[in-house]
């Protein structure tokens, strides 16, 4: 497919807000595409180069590509600098140069592919101007339209309004004539969280062939499972039957990958972020895992905590979160040593586990890991009985734990939030607000400070749950946050902000932002009570919510969805 024709669809799906139509317009480029480009092609679609979880990233900020327009039309930096400001889109500053610039070249969809992967992948001495002269180079020989997306692309402002689920969608109609084979798709996403290998994969070798035998590959992270929440000990009981209790730390969720025999890059140990972003240089303490394993392939699903080395105590979550870092990891290590409490084990030597039943697969667990004091295996408590459960909750939190994570006994590893394997006891009441549990929201915008507010150009924050694709207006935040938070957070906010709204939030014209920030930043959010809301698109609201802590650990796929408020509602 010609890039310009691609640049196109990608005009009409800019313009669309039903997600039916959204679908058909995907399916109509998956079926366009060449068989080589669709991996490539699909992509671009999303605005990236390759998964998350492979950090293949263009490294490029606005301020760069702002200088490759102003080196491609050989206008006063100060002048496009100007002229960003004012359309807050890079697009549309460069659908604003004169048309004659451009070479209208006609590149296919592989070929503009291709020279963007040479692009991100310049490294070393120099590399930011040989992107900046790459970029540049590339815009010029296009037509303006495909010039105004490869720029968004690249900073990574698409702006289409959908994601990954909207590809199965189209790949099950591409393929069966309906969403029939969302379920297996689903499924295959799961263990294969790639939409560009899984779409090359269906269109070119047919659905039922392209799904079969996919297994866990080392190196490859799987979707991870996440907990359901209920009430109470009884209900749960009722729910599951024979059941196991962990305790819930509050760390950072790590999914471990570890090959004896190494990777291509050379090392033995990837690590992966819930959101299947790799951190593996973030976790020196892992460099000893060779002695502590019995296997020559695993992976493995743990939660890394914060641990006082001289009590042995394991620290608040706002120390264990500085972890997250690029740079200073030794320092960083110093002042937080990790400790990491493994509770699953996904794959080993080569064989995928998650359809074996939970006890099985910790009593594989305890197989493979060695004792040692940096990665353990987590205690587990087997039960049916309600009043035992609810003892070992009060007893985890006693202990300053999060209470108890309880999981069906013979219960298979289920990735994503689905079924009621993995199931979480909501807080007690009084700890963080009189709701009985925690909210992750969105931030979607926020509103500019009055009095003393007006000083740090912030004063409420607009929050949202997710619904499909969708996300809905739940509360209107502005107390829980210090005054360096409110500076801080103006900062962050002001990185993500765009001129329009997003095609995916939902808001009535009261709640309207100041300004409108991409789905990026999650927070954790108490509050007193849900109760029902004509102005929140919701369709409740949140009675005075407060910011708990700051996600850096989740994404959009971590915010609590309208299911989860109907069952807290309950």
């Amino acid at each position: 497919m010609l890039f310009h024709e691609f640049a196109a669809h990608l005009e009409r799906l800019e313009k669309i807000s039903s997600r039916l139509l959204i679908t058909d317009e995907v399916v109509v480029i998956l079926k366009k595409l060449a068989e080589k480009e669709i991996e490539g092609g699909v992509y671009l679609l999303m605005g990236r180069l390759a998964p998350a979880y492979t950090g293949l990233e263009f490294n490029l900020g606005w301020k760069m590509i702002l200088r490759a327009i102003s080196q491609l039309a050989n206008i006063d930096g100060d002048k496009v600098m100007a002229d960003f400001k004012k359309k807050g889109d890079i697009g549309d500053v460069v659908t604003g140069l004169p048309e004659n610039l451009f070479e209208g070249e006609k590149l296919t969809v592989g070929e503009v592919y291709e020279k963007l992967l040479v692009v991100a992948r310049y490294s070393g001495e120099g590399s930011q101007e040989k992107k900046i002269t790459g970029l540049a180079e590339l815009l010029l020989s296009m037509d303006q339209i495909s010039a105004k997306f490869v720029a968004r692309m690249v900073l990574g402002h698409l702006r289409l309004g959908f994601s990954d689920k909207t590809i199965l969608d189209a790949l099950s109609v591409a393929s069966e004539g309906n969403k029939s084979a969302r379920r297996k798709l689903d499924e295959a996403y799961q263990v294969l969280p790639d939409v560009g290998l899984l779409s090359k994969k269906v269109m070119g070798q047919g659905l039922a062939r392209a799904l079969s035998n996919l297994e866990v590959e080392v190196g490859v992270p799987v979707i991870p499972a996440l907990c359901q929440r209920l009430n109470h000990a009884a209900e749960i009981i009722e729910k599951m039957g024979e059941v196991a209790a962990e305790r819930k730390y509050d760390g950072t969720r790590v999914q471990i990958h570890f090959l004896r025999a190494g990777f291509a890059d050379g090392t033995a140990i990837k690590t992966f972020t819930r959101n299947l972003e790799e951190n593996s240089l973030m976790f020196p303490e892992l460099t000893q895992m060779p002695l502590w394993i019995n296997g020559s392939s695993v992976v493995l699903d743990c939660e890394a905590v914060g641990v006082d080395l001289k009590t042995d105590k394991i620290m608040p979550f706002q120390m264990t979160i500085t972890r997250k870092r690029k740079h200073g990891i030794t320092q960083a290590q110093a002042a937080v040593p990790l400790r990491f409490f493994v509770f699953d084990i996904l794959a080993r030597n080569g064989e995928t586990l998650l359809s074996k039943p939970y006890f099985e697969r910790r009593e594989i667990l305890d197989e493979t890991v060695h004792k040692n004091k940096i990665m353990v295996v987590d205690e587990k408590y087997k039960m049916d009985d309600p009043v035992k459960l609810h003892g070992y909750h009060e007893q985890f939190l006693k202990e300053g734990f999060e209470g108890a994570v309880v999981k069906k006994w013979d219960g298979n590893y289920l990735p994503g939030r689905q079924g009621w394997n993995w199931i979480k006891i909501k807080e007690s009441e009084g700890s963080s607000g009189k709701l009985a549990d925690t909210l992750d929201l969105m931030i979607m915008g926020y509103y500019k400070g009055r009095g003393k507010r007006n000083g740090f150009g912030l004063g409420a924050f607009l929050a949202g749950v997710r619904k499909g694709e969708k996300v809905l207006t739940i509360a209107k935040v502005g107390t829980g946050l210090s005054d360096e938070d409110f500076r801080e957070l103006k900062k962050r906010l002001d990185k993500l902000a765009v001129s329009a709204k997003p095609k995916e939030y939902e808001v009535s014209e009261a709640l309207t932002a100041d300004v409108w920030v991409r789905p990026k930043l999650v927070v954790e959010i108490a509050a007193d009570e849900i109760t029902k809301s004509p102005v929140h698109s919701a369709g409740v609201a949140l009675r005075f919510p407060r910011l708990a802590k700051f996600r850096d650990d989740k994404d959009l796929t971590g915010v609590t969805t309208m299911n989860e408020i109907e069952q807290m509602r309950k």
